[in-house]
């Protein structure tokens, strides 16, 4: 017999029916955002760059504010803050080049040496090497490089580039209107929903943006960390070009996993080439500690802080980042979480607005 209260049969009004349309509720939802997850992840070279050009602007937006403060005409401040950014830049990559020209004959004649020392070293170090496996090693290698396989990955490398320098070109453009036009999208957006909620909204936006911002900063704050390291055990062994590469590892750790490793790499490489094995051993054990400081201490902690999120949400993050999107999804991981997290606060009221009194914990005189 129906029930008149809820409208619904008795088998859907007692615990477990309710239960039951609970979870067909989530089911609903998850199927939902499954559904819009599909679709996103069709149109990365869409997708990725303009989430990338979100977190820039949310770095990038105090600068314009300030330089529009000051009087500066919005579009004016927005191009002046692309300058000076560019400007920083090219400054890096210059100095990195004209490094590398003034230190690349050193490099050279150390590159005899060490070449010489590799070979010896494989000859008779604990897993001798026999000239003949040497041989065959790198006649295996050129066939590889003359093979057709070569070519198609070759093309297919390419192909990547060319896409990688569409996404660029699509994240600058993305980039400059966000910074230049960011409160009217903003507020294009949150219009489509309902007018109690915008207040909430809005204040959740500013919130995201400020995450965002410290997202940006912590990071290069690790990546410098990094760098710093790198570079000064480099210096210490007298590696030729210590100041690119440690400028190369850097750059490097915006990239998770894979940014860090590459520079790293190459440091080693260079160690090996021209100052011989047991220099590239000491380097290797550097960077594999660095890696280890910022996966375990610095990311989680500095990360951590910066972003109100604990450390293991942090490293859980990541890992389930870089399952389900490799590279792309462990850069962008952190950010989403810590964005969301916001959110939650924010619309559940854990979070109280700025300028609201905070209940007090401290027991009162007349208790």
């Amino acid at each position: 017999m129906p029930d008149t209260r809820a409208g619904l049969p008795a088998i859907w009004t007692d615990g477990l029916g309710r239960a039951s349309i609970r979870s067909l509720q989530v089911l609903a939802v998850a199927a939902f955002a499954w559904a819009v997850l599909w679709t996103l992840t069709r149109v990365p070279l869409v997708i990725i760059p303009a989430t990338i050009a979100v977190i820039l602007a949310a770095a990038i937006a105090p600068l314009v504010r300030w330089l529009a403060g000051h009087g500066f005409p919005r579009a004016l401040a927005v191009a002046a803050s692309f300058l000076a950014i560019v400007a920083v830049f090219g400054g890096i990559v210059t100095g990195i080049v004209f490094l590398v020209r003034s230190q690349w004959k050193e490099l050279s004649q150390k590159a005899v040496a060490g070449v010489d020392q590799l070979h010896t070293f494989l000859n008779t170090g604990p897993i001798p090497v026999s000239d003949e496996q040497i041989n065959t090693t790198r006649e295996s290698v050129q066939k590889f490089f003359t093979s057709s396989s070569f070519g198609s990955e070759a093309l297919t490398g390419a192909r990547t580039v060319g896409e990688i320098l569409v996404a660029m070109i699509l994240m600058a453009v993305t980039l400059f209107f966000l910074l230049k036009d960011g409160a009217k999208i903003r507020d294009f957006l949150i219009g489509f929903l309902p007018a109690a909620h915008r207040a909430t909204a809005h204040l959740a936006a500013d919130r995201s943006a400020v995450v965002l911002g410290g997202y940006v900063r912590g990071t290069a704050l690790v990546a410098a960390s990094n760098g710093l390291i790198v570079g000064v055990a480099l210096a210490i062994l007298g590696v030729p070009l210590a100041l690119p590469l440690g400028v190369f590892v850097f750059i490097g750790g915006f990239i998770p996993i894979v940014g860090s490793t590459a520079a790293g790499t190459l440091a080693v490489a260079v160690a090996l080439i021209s100052n011989g094995p047991v220099s590239a051993l000491i380097v290797l054990a550097v960077v594999i500690g660095v890696n280890q400081l910022e996966h375990h201490f610095l990311q989680p902690v500095l990360m951590g802080k910066v972003l109100s999120i604990h450390g293991l949400a942090i490293l859980l993050a990541l890992a389930a980042g870089t399952m389900l999107a490799g590279v792309i999804g462990a850069l962008l991981a952190v950010p989403i979480t810590a964005v969301g997290w916001t959110i939650i606060k924010t619309v559940t009221g854990r979070e109280p607005a700025p300028g609201a009194a905070v209940p007090s914990t401290e027991p009162s005189d007349a208790e």
